[in-house]
């Protein structure tokens, strides 16, 4: 199980992506499934130019609430772009590059996590 302070950076964070129309969010707890992380988030955007608006709303939205990513890669290319903090690792991808890779698949075992969105925010229930 997840500890608070994980499973609220994975909701801030889903926020954020949703804040910039990422779409496919998928968040997995992979406690004790690897020494990487306790839980990924994967979401997707349409193009390069809005991986990268993800993922520096992602930054953004962390940086508020102090947590700042010991890595990133891939912010160049902005095919898939890695934010790693630690017990949290965020995975933004073009569509092509997500199916390429397949992490849903690779981890498939991992529990899904269910993402709320905020009152007024534009996740998954949300008409817009």
């Amino acid at each position: 199980m997840l500890s608070e302070d994980v499973s609220g950076l994975v909701q801030h964070a889903a926020q954020a992506a949703w804040d910039k129309k990422a779409f496919q969010l998928v968040a997995l707890d992979v406690t004790g499934m690897t020494s990487l992380a306790d839980s990924f988030l994967i979401c997707s955007g349409a193009h390069e130019r809005q991986v990268g608006a993800i993922a520096e709303a992602i930054r953004r939205r962390l940086r508020e609430h102090g947590r700042h990513p010991l890595h990133v890669e891939g912010e160049r290319r902005s095919e898939w772009i890695l934010l790693d903090y630690g017990d949290v690792v965020i995975h933004v991808f073009t569509e092509e590059k997500r199916a390429y890779y397949a992490l849903e698949g690779l981890w498939g075992q991992a529990k899904r996590l269910v993402l709320r969105e905020r009152p007024g925010g534009s996740g998954p229930d949300s008409a817009g």
